[in-house]
This record gives C-alpha cells, sequence and structure tokens, in this order.
C-alpha cells in the first residue's frame, strides 16, 4: 500500500473520532476495542488518502475493495483482514447514519472465510488439579482459591472477574451479578465449592485503600489493597498451572470454555448454557456443541467393534 503524504489524513481524524465516540456510548465497547478500531480505520484513512481522497466520504466501493485486496496482498492473516473489513463497514454505516455518505460503500466487502477453531477446555479431572493447587496457608491461596472456583462456577471471562465488587455478589443466594460486553448485565451461578471459597477470601483479605465514604469494594484486591488487574489473575493462573502439572494447557478463558463444555457433556440445555455464557447469539454459543461432538465421535470410534 502507498503512504500517503504527512497530514493527508487529517481531513479524516474528526469523523473517526466521532466514530469512536459513539462505539463507546452506544455500544459500551472497551478501550482495548476502541484501540483496535482506531488501529484499523488510521491504516484506512492512509490508504484512501494515498488514492487521492480528502475525507472518507469520497471512498466508493471500487477504492475500498482494492484496500480490501491490499490487505490479503501485504499478508495479513485472515482473521485480521476480516476484522479490518468489519471495522470498515461499521464505519461507513455510521457514515450513512450521520449523512456523510448516501450509501454504505462498504456493504459488498466480504471478509474471508476463517475456519473455527475448536475451543480448547480441561478435563473435569484435570479442572480439579487445578482448583486444588491454591493452598490456603500460602500468601494469596485463599484469594486465588476463589478466583478459580468462580471463573469456573459461573463461566467468567477474565474482566468480568475483575470487575465484581461486593455488591454484585449474592452468596447467600448462590448468584453473581456479571457485567459482560456491551454494558450487558447477566446473572452468574455461584455454585457450594465457589460460594465457600469466596467467603473465606472475603474474611481473609486487605480493605480497599482509599476514602471511606462511598468507596467501591471490589471482590478481588491484589496485596496493595487495590483492585486486581487482568494480568494479575494470568499470573496466578500460570503459578497454579505449573503446580498442577497442566503447564501451557490453559488460559483464563479455557476455564469459561471448559464451564461450557462440561455443562453440555452433562445434558444442560444449549440455550440455558447461552444465558450463563451471556452470549448475544446462540451461534456463538453452538461452537461447544462441536466440542461435544467431536468427543462423542472419538469414543465412538475407539470403543464400538463396528466403528471401522
Amino acid at each position: 500500500m502507498l503512504t500517503p503524504p504527512p497530514d493527508a489524513t487529517a481531513g479524516f481524524m474528526p469523523v473517526i473520532e466521532r466514530f469512536l465516540g459513539a462505539m463507546v456510548a452506544e455500544r459500551g465497547c472497551s478501550p482495548f476495542t476502541v484501540k483496535s478500531y482506531r488501529e484499523d480505520l488510521l491504516q484506512l484513512a492512509e490508504f484512501l488518502a494515498s488514492a487521492g481522497c480528502r475525507s472518507p466520504g469520497d471512498a466508493t466501493s471500487t477504492i475500498l475493495r482494492r484496500f480490501a485486496g491490499g490487505l490479503h496482498a501485504a499478508g495479513y492473516a485472515s482473521a485480521t483482514v476480516a476484522r479490518k473489513l468489519a471495522s470498515t463497514r461499521s464505519f461507513y454505516a455510521f457514515g450513512q447514519r450521520e449523512g456523510w455518505v448516501r450509501t454504505n460503500p462498504a456493504k459488498p466487502l466480504r471478509g474471508p472465510k476463517r475456519a473455527r477453531k475448536l475451543p480448547k477446555f480441561l478435563t473435569g479431572e484435570e479442572i480439579g488439579r487445578l482448583l486444588a493447587a491454591p493452598q490456603p496457608k500460602a500468601a494469596g491461596g485463599l484469594r486465588d482459591r476463589a478466583i478459580l472456583e468462580l471463573m469456573y462456577s459461573a463461566g467468567l471471562r477474565v474482566r468480568e472477574l475483575v470487575g465484581i465488587d461486593d455488591t454484585d455478589v449474592d452468596l447467600r443466594g448462590g448468584t453473581v451479578r456479571v457485567r459482560g460486553k456491551g454494558r450487558r448485565e447477566r446473572l452468574g451461578i455461584v455454585g457450594r465449592h465457589a460460594q465457600r471459597a469466596v467467603e473465606a477470601w472475603i474474611a481473609s483479605r486487605p480493605r480497599s485503600k482509599g476514602p471511606a465514604v462511598a468507596r467501591v469494594q471490589p471482590l478481588f484486591t491484589n496485596r496493595f489493597g487495590t483492585r486486581l488487574s487482568v494480568r494479575g489473575v494470568a499470573r496466578l493462573l500460570e503459578k497454579h498451572l505449573l503446580t498442577a502439572g497442566l503447564v501451557g494447557r490453559a488460559s483464563p478463558h479455557t476455564l469459561r470454555h471448559s464451564f461450557a463444555t462440561h455443562l453440555l457433556d452433562a445434558g444442560a440445555d444449549i440455550r440455558s448454557v447461552q444465558e450463563l455464557l451471556g452470549h448475544k447469539s446462540l451461534v456463538t454459543t453452538q461452537i461447544y456443541t462441536h466440542v461435544t461432538t467431536t468427543r462423542l465421535l472419538d469414543a465412538f470410534d475407539k470403543a464400538h467393534p463396528r466403528a471401522r
């Protein structure tokens, strides 16, 4: 792709910033999602400027197809190309609503088909080893066990976990209020093992630092008494995977995958699993049915005398 002269993209920036602001206000996008959109649209702006466009409204479907072709030619992975083209379509749909394009020139763009990878999960036995790895008498042991138990019990994303406050948890009722993607809220289930682990952690933890008046108490804190970070959860998981002999077998999201897979394996209704995961579309949840089907076929091939 050609490199435009300096300041050639200046006419694009106010529109891009308005779009990003709308993404936060309307969809509740996270800072990381906004960062990805900004990077994608800056790349688009540079291409359009090099193609002679003075503003995003000057783009045509032909020019945008050349942009898509350039992404493929540059060797980007299929998933990256698909994301950049999705950003472009959303940007021009916004432009249509704002009125700086009459029709969406990006609407015909189609990203490459991506083969969906089956999510990785831990077996029930492996989950048991991992959950038993944090030692209650060790520094952080009660907290780490509560974190792992709650993530697996409620099928939480790591960002959902670190965002939980004391007021979100109802241990007596066995539920936790979860703030998911797009500011959607749902109730997660806190099983008996997770209830006991969270109760033990709350009884032992240091209090949050800051003014005592109207202070929000995060459920999980670090050694300084402030809210635990996503990176902090990843580090503690790495530590306990080593103890459990499962190095390289899981990430924080693997606990969520294991939660969904184990529920479906045990006969749970897929729509109930969708609700518990907070998936907007059932299609997203259906990837876990592929996991369970694959396991059933493997078991059949190995055990049935007429399988081959």
